[in-house]
């Protein structure tokens, strides 16, 4: 099954892919529970299950600008740093044998070809192209051979961080937490769909090829960020947890390369889908603010 929040006249609705193009579940449905996200994980296998028979009716083809993100209110982003050895080795890390992890808000997610709001007071915006895990049952103490009992389904996204200030401190939430940095979707594929074991995940900036690399090389697997992520909160429905990104980052590279205003990026992994956005100069930001890192002091992800 394929979920999707879509934007229409009567504002953002929960869709399922049908036999032909999107279908609105709470039309098709009858049950207004069914208008978002929020409304289906409330409802559980019976929802679940409604939202399946809809897959069997006929919808309509979406424009890539009325797609939302595909978990618009997410209750938290718990992720993963360095989880591809290769990427690790790129920063001069070593792999480590515990999970580096943080937190980002759900204000920097956007939808999956909304534009990319370069921070004001970055100079180092990169980009990082990763899988997605939605959580749908949640809960706490997740063995990772049951992990994706609590899990909705997988998506792609973007987790673009501003070098600067993640380097500025000790700490990475600043430069994981800019407005409008994280684009999310397009759908939500649910496991018994995709088999995220081994996928390609490629993401090209302006056409060119930046970061190739398979699931399979995390170094903590989807379901094992699930039994790791439980085993200190628990996970709610809705929450997701983004899972690292390979080699060929911006910041890694000779001479760097960071987002500008104008660049097109686009992350794509196998059976899931494709994300694409159009960086554009953070709007209205003040010309003398300051706050604005001056040198990298620390660690990098």
């Amino acid at each position: 099954m394929r979920l999707a929040t879509i934007r229409t006249p009567a504002g953002e609705r929960l869709h399922v892919r049908g036999l032909s193009g999107y279908v609105d579940l709470a039309a098709a449905t009858g049950d207004e529970q069914l208008v978002s996200l929020e409304g289906l994980l409330a409802g559980g296998t019976s929802a679940l299950g409604a939202a399946e028979a809809a897959m069997s009716q006929g919808g309509r083809e979406v424009a890539l600008a009325d797609f939302a993100a595909a978990v618009p209110n997410a209750g938290r982003v718990l992720c993963l740093g360095l989880n591809y050895g290769d990427h690790a080795r790129e920063t001069g890390w070593q792999a480590a044998d515990w999970p580096e992890s943080f937190v980002r808000g759900k204000r920097s997610i956007i939808g999956p070809y909304d534009a990319l709001i370069k921070p004001a007071l970055s100079s180092e915006f990169d980009f990082e192209g990763e899988l997605g895990v939605v959580i749908g049952r949640g809960g706490r103490y997740i063995p990772g051979e049951k992990a994706f009992e609590a899990v909705l389904g997988f998506t792609v996204l973007n987790e673009a961080s501003a070098r600067d200030w993640q380097r500025a401190g000790k700490q990475w939430t600043p430069g994981k937490n800019f407005d409008f940095t994280m684009p999310l979707g397009p759908d939500i594929v649910t496991p018994d769909e995709v088999d995220v074991a081994d996928l390609g995940l490629t993401t090209t900036l302006n056409g060119t090829v930046m970061q190739t690399g398979r699931t399979s090389e995390m170094l903590v697997s989807a379901a094992q960020s699930i039994e790791f992520f439980s085993s200190f909160t628990t996970l709610q429905p809705g929450d997701v947890i983004a899972t690292g990104t390979p080699a060929g980052v911006g910041f890694t590279r000779k001479p760097p390369v960071y987002l500008e205003p104008g660049d097109i990026v686009e992350v794509t992994i196998e059976a899931i889908g494709t994300i694409r956005n159009l960086v554009i100069a953070e709007p209205n930001a003040p010309e003398d603010w300051p706050w604005v890192p001056r040198r990298a002091t620390s660690g990098v992800l």
